[in-house]
């Protein structure tokens, strides 16, 4: 997870928690960092403005004031509980950490009488999914993406064959229950799928991408189609 993406997930985790606040401890737990590395984030959160209050002795810790809240989101019970059942059933996906955030963000404004209702419906869903590749990669990937920068990858193929490739990112695929990144293979020469799966490690680079889009990919299956927000 990027620095920026954690200072942003760190702020609705102390705004979840209201009065009661959280520990440094803990919330170095929730994010595989050290205590160190959580109160310097918490400097920079309240640096930027963030309205950061901290509690000395055994029951302190830190929150967020109250007048951070967001207004008011106006979701039915299930539009709300669609939103919950796409994103647990995808952990896979590209961004899905980012979009349980933005879940949990919405879920906290709703207004009581339709969380009790998203609460009674969601129950009535349930998801069983494989466990996904491991945060560190995708967040990789995410990174590379975002930033379109050349990820540095170790690949396992269908074969056994590993490799490690610099890969230029163009887009991120799902098929057949799987999801791929698609790039510039540097190490091939030509435009190449890769089994997210299969990826053991990954590293955005600094070096940018170049000028391959996705005109290269060629044309897309008439089932296919991309999750932009349509008008």
């Amino acid at each position: 997870m990027k620095r920026v993406e954690r200072l942003h997930a760190l702020s609705e985790m102390l705004r979840r928690s209201g009065s009661r606040g959280c520990t440094a401890d803990r919330l170095a737990n929730e994010f595989g960092v050290s205590v160190r590395t959580i109160k310097r984030d918490l400097d920079a959160l309240e640096n930027s403005g963030a309205p950061i209050w901290s509690r000395p002795g055994p029951r302190g810790g830190y929150g967020l004031a109250t007048q951070a809240n967001l207004p008011p989101v106006s979701l039915t019970p299930a539009q709300a509980v669609a939103l919950l059942a796409a994103v647990s059933a995808a952990p896979d996906a590209p961004y899905a950490d980012l979009a349980s955030v933005a879940i949990r963000k919405i879920m906290d404004v709703l207004d009581p009488r339709t969380r009790v209702k998203v609460d009674e419906l969601a129950r009535r869903i349930w998801v069983n999914t494989d466990q996904p590749g491991t945060r560190a990669v995708r967040s990789a990937l995410e990174e590379a993406m975002s930033e379109q920068q050349v990820v540095r990858i170790r690949y396992t193929a269908q074969d056994g064959n590993k490799t490690t490739r610099d890969v230029e990112p163009v887009i991120f695929a799902s098929t057949n229950g799987h999801w791929y990144l698609i790039g510039w293979c540097q190490l091939r020469n030509e435009m190449r799928w890769f089994r997210v799966s299969r990826i053991e490690h990954a590293t955005a680079t600094k070096t940018r991408c170049g000028t391959h889009d996705v005109e290269e990919i060629g044309i897309p299956p008439a089932t296919s189609r991309s999750v932009h927000v349509e008008d």
